[in-house]
């Protein structure tokens, strides 16, 4: 039964780290350059399967955190200073509409995992009042 509190914190953990990736990924959706002078690329998190606990439990984790590799947006804006010959500006590959989807699901999977948390120790502060 304690294995239900290792599988969904581990389920916990790996989706604040996708939010975390996920807010990363807005807060640089309208950045022309990153550090290294490219445009930002999007980052998507890569999830592993891991043992938490006794037999046969399973929980996730994030293996690692990867670049998407899509090409840059280019926007037409001859004005811009990083604008190339043709008036068009590299802009990150971050899709705003898809970030958004992904935290609302990052977001549910959560929640979903707290009710789990909650639901499980219901069940064991009932379990102990049976015996009373």
């Amino acid at each position: 039964m304690f294995d239900v509190f290792k599988i969904s914190g581990s389920a916990m953990t790996a989706q604040e780290k996708r939010l975390n990736v996920v807010a990363s990924n807005l807060a640089n959706a309208d950045s022309v350059t990153s550090s290294d002078g490219q445009p930002y690329k999007a980052k998507q998190v890569v999830f592993s399967a891991v043992q938490v606990g006794g037999d046969n439990a399973t929980g996730v984790q994030v293996k690692q955190v990867v670049d998407d590799p899509g090409p840059p947006q280019l926007v037409y804006n001859p004005q811009h200073p990083l604008a190339d010959k043709d008036g068009y500006v590299a802009m990150p590959n971050v899709n705003p509409v898809d970030e958004m989807v992904n935290m609302i699901s990052a977001s549910r999977s959560y929640q979903t995992q707290v009710d789990t948390v909650n639901a499980a120790r219901t069940m064991l502060s009932k379990a102990l009042t049976i015996g009373q």
